[in-house]
């Protein structure tokens, strides 16, 4: 056996209250064509049908393992079932998102290709709606080797599904930061353990969209006013590390702003949206008007709006159902 197929891998999935898509996130970790997989999925307290799904899973799937924890968050969650495995590469997935089945196994390859300067890579993501239909494809960064400043101007790993890492970046990072959900600022906890990492090791990208990253009024990043205050501080953090890039840092800044407007709007969360695109307006008017129409194009095609209002506009319906579903998108 070869060590593409021998190299076990962990990954591990915080979960809470995900009824509605972990299974569908476990069949997407399942399918990988890299096989030697320890499917670790931490329990954050779910009150919710979640554990006995993921049960059911492992029935079928024997790599795969519950672990229950207090609720404790995202970063807690993942820290705990990276300890649960001794495996020497670590991939995370958010309980709600879906994975192509080549992405374990390219981001492993480049890892092993690029040798032990390259501690993690990151992969295109496509961004879904709650019904798994894709509403964008744009995400395409192509940033490798030391980036740490790219990072500090855009989080272009841009979400906690798309890496993987060695065990030795992570540790060497301190792990997940789970002080930002004591200080109520949970949401940048990936962004933060990315910059850290960028600072000792190189990163790798697969341009593919190899990750179904799903945009729904439920999960952590529609809580914008805590992801900003959660980038808030990580950026303080390095702004007071590396002032030479405080320019990226501050434009960084404006750019979150700009993306949790959307992502207000589009979680429904009609007045946090009006205070952002306040904040925004007042920092960059010039940039906010330009983007407009970027951002209604955007609101537009995720379409998260209520089933009952999608019952009366049916020719949105209609459109809607055009849209490919992410397995159609990666076949």
């Amino acid at each position: 056996m070869d060590d593409k197929r021998s190299t076990t891998v962990a990954v591990v999935v915080p979960m809470f209250n995900a009824e509605r898509t972990i299974g569908a996130t476990l069949a997407s970790i399942s399918c990988q064509t890299h096989q030697a997989l320890d499917i670790i999925v931490v329990d954050d307290g779910s009150s919710d049908r979640s554990p006995s799904i993921v049960a059911e899973y492992a029935k079928q799937d024997p790599r795969i393992r519950i672990l229950q924890q207090a609720n404790s968050g995202v970063a807690v969650a993942r820290n705990h079932g990276a300890a649960a495995t001794t495996a020497e590469f670590l991939a995370f997935i958010d309980a709600d998102d879906l994975w192509a089945p080549s992405k374990i196994a390219l981001q492993w390859r480049a890892l092993e290709e690029g040798g032990p300067s390259v501690g993690l890579a990151y992969c295109w993501y496509a961004l879904i709606d709650e019904h798994s239909r894709v509403f964008s494809l744009h995400n395409r960064p192509s940033h490798e080797g030391y980036v740490l400043q790219r990072m500090c101007r855009n989080n272009f790993v841009g979400n906690g599904s798309s890496m993987l890492m060695r065990r030795s970046a992570f540790e060497e990072a301190g792990q997940f930061d789970a002080s930002l959900r004591a200080r109520n600022a949970q949401g940048c906890e990936d962004l933060l353990i990315c910059l850290r990492i960028a600072e000792s090791y190189e990163f790798r990208v697969i341009q593919q969209h190899l990750i179904g990253y799903r945009m729904t009024n439920t999960n952590m990043s529609s809580d914008v006013k805590r992801m900003l205050a959660s980038c808030e501080i990580v950026l303080a953090e390095y702004r007071g590390k590396y002032p030479q890039y405080g320019s990226d840092l501050d434009a960084h800044l404006v750019d979150m702003i700009h993306w949790l407007v959307v992502r207000a709007f589009v979680s429904g969360r009609f007045f946090d949206g009006c205070d952002l695109l306040r904040r925004f307006l007042a920092l960059e008017p010039r940039l906010a008007i330009s983007s407009l129409p970027n951002m209604l194009d955007v609101y537009c095609r995720a379409r998260l709006v209520p089933d009952w209002l999608k019952a009366r506009l049916r020719g949105l319906q209609r459109n809607a159902e055009l849209r490919p579903l992410y397995s159609e998108t990666i076949q």
